[in-house]
This record gives C-alpha cells, structure tokens and sequence, in this order.
C-alpha cells in the first residue's frame, strides 16, 4: 500500500466509521458506507483507533453517545481531512479517467463528512441538491412512474386481473404477487435454482464479450441467509477474503434477506441478477479479479457506498436481468410474468428515488410519503414503510443513496442501447479500469472498446 492507497483507506474507513459503520463484519447488521475490504493490506488508523472501536459500538454520529463522536473527531478528524485531501492531490497527479474517478470520490467523501458533522450539530446544514449531485452527477428530480405503471396495468389486464374495479392496479398487483409469493422458508433452495439460471443465461449472453481471463472467476460464490425484523430489505455482503490454498480469492459473499418481505417469484427472479448474477457479487468479483492481476487501483478494494461508482453499480445491478437475458428492453424478455416482476422491481427504485424527493426536497410527511408510494408505485405496505422510514428518513442514506438506483439504471440502459455489448459490457465489468456513472462514458469511447472482444 502505498501512501496515495493510504490515504484512501483512511478517508473511506475513517467516514464509514463515523457513520457507524464496521467493514470487517461478516453483517450487513454491522457494515455500513464501506462495502468492501479484500485487498489483504493492514487496516489503517481510521479504523484501528481505539476510538474508532468505541464509536462504531455507539452506532456512530447517529447513535446516542456524542462523546465518543468528540473523541473520534478529535483523534482522526484531521487525519480524515487531510487524506480526503490527499486523494485531490493523486486524483491531479494520476489524471485520466482514473483521476476523474478519483475526484468524484473525494466529492462524495466530502460530502459524507459535511453530512457527519451536520448531523453532530458540529456543521452547517448540507442542501439536498449538493448530497444528490454529489452521489449521482445530477440534480434531483421526481420519478416518472407512469409509463411503468401503465404497462404493468395492461401486462395484468392480459393475465386476468381486473385494474379498473375497487382498488384500480394496486389492488390487482397485490393480488398477482399473493398468488406467486416466495415462501421465505425455502429461500435457500430458490436461490440455488435461480442462481444456476442466471449463470447459464450469461455464459451466453456476457461472458463470451468480456476479457477471456474473466471466464475463470466465479460468479456467483454466495449463501442466501435469511434473517428477521431487519431494518433493510436485503443485504448483500460481500467478503472476499478468503483464499484457497494456492492464495488466490475464493470471491465470496452473503446475502442477508428480510424474512418479512412479500415477493412474487418473478421479483425474485429480479433479486437474485441484481443481488448476485450478472449484478453485485459478479461485478465485485470481476473487480476483485482485476485488483489480483494489477489491471485497476486499490480503490477497487474499498468500495463505498452514496458514491458515483455505487449510482453505476445499482445501474448494472438493475439491468442485469436483461443483461443476462441479452436484451435491451423489459418487453423484450420471454415471460411476461416476468416482465411483470421486473417493472415492479424497478418502480420500487423509482420509489427510492421518490421517497428522498418528497423527504428532502418537499419536506412531505412520513405517511404522506408512504401513500404516494403504496399508490404511484405499486410497492408493497412494508417497502412503503421502509423507504418513507427508515431509509427515507435517515439523514445520509436518504439524500445521497436513495436517489443513486434511479439515475444508475437509466444511466446503463441507455449505454447498453447506445453501444453494442462486446462495447459497452467490459466496460461496465471494470476492465476498461474502475468507473462510475460519470466517468464511464469516456471510458466506452476509448479505442480499444470499439466492439472487439479483448484478448
């Protein structure tokens, strides 16, 4: 690790930890901002600090003991601020689209720290377009459901369900997922099934347009565990530590899944290519792969959340599905129960996005919120509770990460209907070099992506 890898550790871990948030917890109960750390270096100060330890015991600037926030500030605040600094200063130095990467991470960082010490009442209040243009690159704005909504009317109009009568579309939406509920009980054998799926799907329909020495690397090494009363939906938790005896990755993760939530099997089926494959665990294990071989930097190692690089990894988490069915479009797919699940996934994210709207930028209450939710956007009551809650509400989530799934997806599909896949697919998957919503335009550009599979 050198002192620029340094640096970066210690700004990521050192916000992570302010928030309250423990990297090295197999948990997605005790991770937070960072989601990853598998580079096998030491862990730097920002999280070995005993004042570290005690402040992520306190649930950091959000939890009830304000003297361990004074002791942590004190003691690393400064060390924080100049590594922030210090990532300005290689961003400048290394240029290219890796400097530009780095840049907008030290943006987002930034803006994590000002929302740390607001939250304190250390800082002055952080505007709510700032947070969003900070995660996503742009300013906020409303979803527009409509469009969706009015296909997933039609779509159960030619399944049998009545939309006009009493309770219009949601009513039949909550009918169509009733009669195709996942039993939480047997999530474990769903998601092996599924998973075996998706992963044929794409040694069709992916692995043949990426660099060959991808092929090896697994994608989907993951153990579905449910769990109760979480205050998330799911959890994917991504470890890759573990080695075999050789010393190279196992690429392994988690995911935790609320045994509360009510899915059709088709919302399922969307889960588990956002979740695992083609969407998070295959993308980080194809960083993780890149980061061994030397082709990208550390920062690969220490990814983070309420960043650009996280708005792009939702993008690609939700068009895996199409991804691996090899199409641009949710009408395109083969099942139009499927296609069902996938708009009701993705007015769920349009929910996100609604929800820190309407929370932050039209200061709407929590039940006003919850029923534009339930109505607008189809989710059921326990998602319309969460994001109006819970998520919504929550002082950094709710005003950078909430907003990151809309703009990511958009972001992809229109990538993916813009470039051809030998294009557009290796960039996305890292080997163009690490890249986030606004830098992966540039990187789809360079000559050596015009469309030729990379040997």
């Amino acid at each position: 690790m050198n002192q620029a890898d340094l640096s970066i550790a210690n700004a990521i871990l050192g916000i992570d930890t302010l928030w309250g948030g423990d990297v090295m917890c197999a948990s997605g109960t005790g991770r937070f901002i960072a989601d990853s750390w598998f580079s096998d270096e030491p862990l730097p100060a920002a999280y070995t600090h005993p004042a570290a330890a005690r402040l992520r015991a306190a649930g950091g600037v959000t939890g009830k003991d304000s003297t361990a926030v004074a002791d942590y500030v004190r003691e690393m605040g400064t060390e924080i601020i100049r590594s922030m600094d210090a990532i300005n200063v290689e961003a400048r130095r290394v240029g290219g689209l890796r400097g530009s990467f780095l840049e907008g991470l030290n943006i987002c960082l930034t803006t994590m720290w000002e929302l740390a010490m607001e939250t304190t009442g250390k800082g002055n209040r952080v505007p709510y377009e700032k947070s969003v243009q900070a995660s996503t690159g742009r300013a906020p704005e409303p979803s527009q459901p409509e469009k969706k909504r009015e296909r997933v009317a039609e779509l159960l109009g030619k399944a049998g369900y009545q939309t006009a009568g009493a309770g219009g579309i949601l009513a039949a939406g909550d009918q169509w997922r009733r009669e195709r509920i996942v039993p939480m009980a047997s999530v474990r054998a769903l998601s092996t099934a599924v998973i075996a799926n998706m992963n044929e799907l794409c040694a069709t329909n992916l692995v043949r347009y990426l660099p060959a020495e991808l092929a090896r690397v697994p994608r989907a090494n993951i153990a579905f565990l449910p769990i109760k009363d979480a205050w998330f939906s799911g959890s994917m938790n991504y470890i890759g530590r573990a080695r075999t005896p050789e010393g190279k990755p196992k690429y392994e993760a988690t995911y935790e899944i609320n045994a509360s939530l009510q899915m059709s099997f088709p919302e399922f089926e969307h889960l588990v290519s956002h979740e695992v494959v083609p969407g998070h665990v295959t993308t980080f294990a194809y960083l993780q792969d890149l980061y061994v071989r030397g082709v990208i930097g550390f920062e690969a190692t220490v990814l983070t959340m309420n960043t650009r690089a996280a708005t792009l990894f939702e993008g690609i988490a939700n068009n895996a599905i199409l991804i691996a069915h090899g199409v641009t479009e949710v009408d395109q797919l083969p099942d139009e129960d499927l296609q069902i699940g996938v708009l009701l996934a993705l007015l769920q994210d349009d929910a996100k996005n609604e929800a820190s709207y309407l929370t932050w930028g039209e200061n709407t209450t929590k039940e006003q919120v919850a029923a534009i939710l339930r109505r607008d956007y189809l989710v059921t009551e326990e998602r319309a509770d969460k994001l109006s809650g819970a998520w919504g509400r929550h002082p950094l989530l709710g005003r950078m990460y909430l907003p990151a799934y809309r703009r990511g997806t958009e972001k992809v599909a229109e990538l993916r209907r813009k470039y051809p896949p030998a294009q557009v697919l290796p960039v996305l998957y890292g080997a163009a070099g690490l890249v986030d919503s606004e830098t992966i335009d540039a990187a789809c550009a360079q000559p050596s992506f015009s469309g030729q599979r990379i040997a």
